[in-house]
């Protein structure tokens, strides 16, 4: 069910075979997929570094939670509430009327409320996405190829976070039966976070986070960035 009320567009720039093409999208709903992982040992790791925070072991794999549209922006800036929270690097999913559009985000979350609620803690946040998608035609046949990063500021220093090929992960083709039912489409409108790797270290806060994802086979990337301002708790 969409919620009544305006949405706002966010603009993208669709690279595809032809060139590049400008145009709005009004997404009217999201999905977060969660323990995606495709490579047991790797899924692992990442339950293993959430669970260190509080975060239950999910209840089946993957996951999928529904979360507010209006949460996705294409602003430099995201505020939030206390230092407990953080984003993760994604592959994301936008079903328009043109077809399935590929593009990088952060599932930016409180880790502090996610330790009492997973689907509380995705409404909380804001969830940066690319302004340049890809078509999924285009690459399907070398996902497995294609690697996504995260790099974290903290304290003036720049560290790689994340890093990985998205063979770790499920396919998209793979998560859209799961969640539509087999021969089903994903219904235009909706975004959909693909899931994510295990960090570099620990999850940790930052006041900034650059994304990207590479394609090594067509030689080109996404990148896009945004900071962090920090509410104060009353």
């Amino acid at each position: 069910m969409v919620a009544d009320g305006p949405v706002q567009p966010l603009s993208f720039t669709g690279i595809g075979a032809n060139g590049a093409v400008r145009f709005d999208a009004v997404i009217e709903a999201l999905v977060v997929a969660g323990w995606s992982g495709r490579d047991s040992a790797a899924m692992e790791a990442h339950i293993a570094e959430l669970e260190k925070l509080g975060v239950p072991r999910p209840k089946a794999t993957p996951m999928f939670y529904r979360a507010a549209a209006s949460l996705l922006t294409q602003r430099p800036i995201i505020e939030v509430v206390g230092g407990h929270s953080s984003g993760e690097v994604e592959p994301v999913l936008f079903s328009l009327p043109s077809g399935l559009w590929v593009g990088i985000g952060s599932d930016h979350t409180d880790r502090k409320v996610e330790t009492i609620g997973i689907t509380i803690s995705k409404q909380l946040c804001a969830k940066p996405v690319s302004a340049e998608l890809w078509r999924l035609e285009d690459i399907a046949d070398h996902w497995d190829e294609i690697i996504i990063r995260s790099f974290a500021w903290k304290a003036g220093t720049k560290r790689l976070y994340q890093e990985g090929p998205l063979k770790l992960m499920r396919h998209p083709q793979d998560l859209l039966d799961r969640y539509c039912g087999q021969g089903n489409d994903l219904p235009a409108g909706t975004a959909t976070f693909c899931g994510t790797i295990a960090v570099r270290g620990e999850i940790e806060p930052a006041e900034k986070y650059e994304l990207e994802i590479e394609d090594p086979i067509l030689h080109r990337k996404i990148n896009t960035s945004y900071s962090v301002a920090e509410l104060p708790k009353q």
